[in-house]
C-alpha cells in the first residue's frame, strides 16, 4: 500500500512540474538550462547548487540533446526511472509533433514561400540569437568560479567559433576537464614557478650590481648581497634593515578554498531513487556500444536496404557522435540528410529556422527531415517522423542512462569535481557559438534562401537587442519575447512593401 501511494505521489509530482515544459521552453539549450535552475534549483529545489553543475556538465560532455538529458537525469534522481521516461516524451513530443505537422505542410509547396513569410523566420531567428545571448551571460556568471574558469570558458568559446568538425567539440571538452585537473593538482605549478625564479633572479642580479656601480661614489645606498633567495635585504642610511619578501604566494589550503578541487565527499540523499549500480551502468553502455556497431555493419553489408534503414543509421550514427548540441547538430543533419538528395536545400533551411523559434528539444528538427525523407521516397511520412525520432535520441539517453550509475559512484572524488568544473566552463563557452552560428544565417529571403549575417541589416539587430533588453530588464519570457520578433519582422515587410 505504502509503495502504491508512494508511486502515485512520484507520477502526480512529475506530471505537475514537467507537463508544460514541453510547451514554454523556447530559446534552444542555453535557455533550457536556464529554465531548469530556476525551476528545479531555484523554486522547487530538487538538486542543490553543485548538484545542478555536475548534471550540466555530464549532460555535455555525452552525445545527444543536452537540455533533454539533464532534465531526463533531474527527474530520474527524483522520482525514478518511469518518471524520467515519462518527463522525456512530455519534453520531446510537443514539439516533435509541431515539426511533423510543418513537414506535411512545406512537402505540399513547391517554389518560393511568399516574402512576408521570409520576413516573420527572420523575425523570429533574429530574437532568438538575442534570447539565447542573454542565457550565454547568465550561464556563465554561474559557471565561472574562479579566474582560470575564466579562461577556460573564454579559450573554450573562441576555439568553437574558429573551426568545426564533429569530432572538435568533444576534444575541446576533454581537453577543458583535463587541464583544469593539471591546475587543480597543481602538477605544473612547482616547474613553472621554478622558471619564473630563474629568469625574475637573473634580471635581479643584472639590475643590482648596475646599481652598486651607479651609486658605490656616495655610499648613500647600499645593497647587501642576497645569500638567501627567498628574501632581499636593503640598507637605507637613517633607518632600519628591511627584509622583502622575493616570492609571495598563497597558501595551498587557500588556492584549494578558491578552486574548489578539496576533497569533499558527496553523497546523494537517501530520499534520491537511484539504484542503478555501476555494473549496471557498465552493461549499459556495453550494450549500446555493440548495438552501434550491428547497426553499422548492417548498413554497410547488406546490399538491398530500404532508405528508411538508411535514415535510421545516419541519425544514429549522428545521435552517437554530437557532442555540443545546436552548434554541431545542423551542419551534420545536412551533411546526413541534405547530401545523400533526400530533402531539398529549401526544405532544409526553412525548416532549420521554424526549429530554432519551436518548444523543446532542436533535435526535433530530425523528425521534420525525416517525415521529407519518408514522402519524397514513397513512404508514409508518420513512418519516417518515428525512425528520425528513435534514431535521434536513442543513442544519448541510452548513454546517460547508463552513466548515471557510473557517475553515482565517482561523483565524490576530487578529480571528477576537477572535471566538472572545467567541463561545466568549457560548454558553456560553446554557447556563444550557437549564438554566432545562428546570427550568420538568420536573416532569409528570395534572393538568398541560405541565409545571410542579420548584420546585414540594422533592423535585426534591433531586433535581437529588444528581445535581449525585453528578457534582462524587463523580465519579458523567452516565448513572448521570440513572438515580439516574429511581430517586428511582419512590420519590416509591411514598411517595404508600401514603399
Amino acid at each position: 500500500m505504502y509503495d502504491v501511494f508512494q508511486n502515485t505521489r512520484r507520477v502526480r509530482e512529475t506530471l505537475m512540474a514537467n507537463w508544460h515544459l514541453g510547451l514554454t521552453s523556447f530559446g534552444g539549450p542555453p535557455v533550457h538550462f536556464k529554465i531548469f535552475h530556476a525551476k528545479f534549483v531555484d523554486k522547487l529545489e530538487w538538486i542543490d547548487e553543485q548538484l545542478y553543475n555536475e548534471l550540466f556538465s555530464v549532460s555535455q560532455a555525452l552525445p545527444g540533446p543536452a537540455s533533454t538529458k539533464m532534465l531526463y537525469c533531474i527527474n530520474m534522481l527524483r522520482n525514478g526511472l518511469v518518471a524520467a521516461i515519462s518527463t522525456f516524451l512530455l519534453w520531446s513530443l510537443p514539439g516533435a509533433l509541431g515539426m511533423y505537422g510543418l513537414s506535411i505542410g512545406i512537402s505540399s509547396i513547391q517554389g518560393t514561400l511568399p516574402r512576408i513569410v521570409y520576413a516573420f523566420l527572420s523575425g523570429l531567428n533574429a530574437a532568438t540569437v538575442g534570447v539565447i545571448a542573454l542565457a550565454a551571460v547568465e550561464l556563465s556568471g554561474k559557471a565561472i568560479t574562479d579566474d582560470f574558469s575564466r579562461v577556460v570558458l573564454f579559450l573554450s568559446a573562441c576555439a568553437a567559433l574558429m573551426y568545426s568538425a564533429p569530432w572538435y567539440l568533444p576534444v575541446l571538452i576533454v581537453s577543458a576537464g583535463c587541464t583544469t585537473i593539471i591546475y587543480d593538482y597543481r602538477w605544473l605549478h612547482n616547474p613553472v614557478r621554478v622558471a619564473i625564479d630563474l629568469l625574475t633572479r637573473g634580471r635581479s642580479s643584472t639590475r643590482r650590481t648596475n646599481v652598486e656601480i651607479s651609486q658605490s661614489a656616495d655610499g648613500s645606498v647600499e645593497l647587501a648581497d642576497v645569500r638567501d633567495p627567498a628574501q632581499q635585504v636593503i640598507a637605507i642610511p637613517g633607518r632600519s634593515t628591511t627584509r622583502v619578501p622575493a616570492h609571495a604566494s598563497p597558501p595551498r589550503e587557500h588556492h584549494d578554498e578558491q578552486t574548489g578541487a578539496e576533497h569533499e565527499p558527496r553523497v546523494l540523499p537517501s530520499d534520491y531513487p537511484l539504484k542503478l549500480h555501476w555494473k549496471s551502468g557498465m552493461a549499459i553502455i556495453v550494450s549500446f556500444v555493440v548495438l552501434f556497431g550491428v547497426i553499422i555493419a548492417l548498413k554497410a553489408v547488406l546490399p538491398n536496404h530500404s532508405v528508411l534503414y538508411d535514415l535510421f543509421a545516419n541519425l544514429y550514427l549522428a545521435g552517437t557522435i554530437i557532442v555540443g548540441g545546436g552548434p554541431v547538430v545542423i551542419p551534420l543533419l545536412r551533411e546526413y540528410i541534405v547530401a545523400e538528395g533526400w530533402v531539398s536545400p529549401r526544405d532544409f533551411l526553412i525548416g532549420l529556422a521554424i526549429a530554432q523559434s519551436f518548444p523543446g528539444p532542436n533535435f526535433n528538427f530530425a523528425v521534420f527531415l525525416g517525415s521529407l525523407t519518408a514522402v519524397n521516397n514513397g513512404y508514409p511520412s508518420t513512418l519516417g517522423a518515428v525512425v528520425a525520432f528513435l534514431g535521434i535520441f536513442l543513442p544519448g539517453m541510452v548513454l546517460v542512462q547508463g552513466t548515471m550509475g557510473i557517475w553515482a559512484a565517482l561523483r565524490g572524488r576530487r578529480w571528477v569535481k576537477s572535471v566538472v568544473r572545467g567541463v561545466s566552463a568549457g560548454a558553456t563557452g560553446f554557447i556563444y557559438t550557437a549564438v554566432y552560428r545562428i546570427w550568420q544565417v538568420g536573416y532569409i529571403d528570395e534572393g538568398f534562401q541560405a541565409g545571410k549575417s542579420l548584420g546585414d541589416d540594422p533592423w535585426w539587430v534591433v531586433v535581437t537587442a529588444t528581445a535581449f533588453v525585453g528578457c534582462r530588464h524587463f523580465r519579458f519570457h523567452p516565448p513572448v519575447a521570440i513572438g515580439i520578433g516574429a511581430i517586428m519582422g511582419l512590420v519590416r515587410y509591411g514598411v517595404n512593401s508600401r514603399t
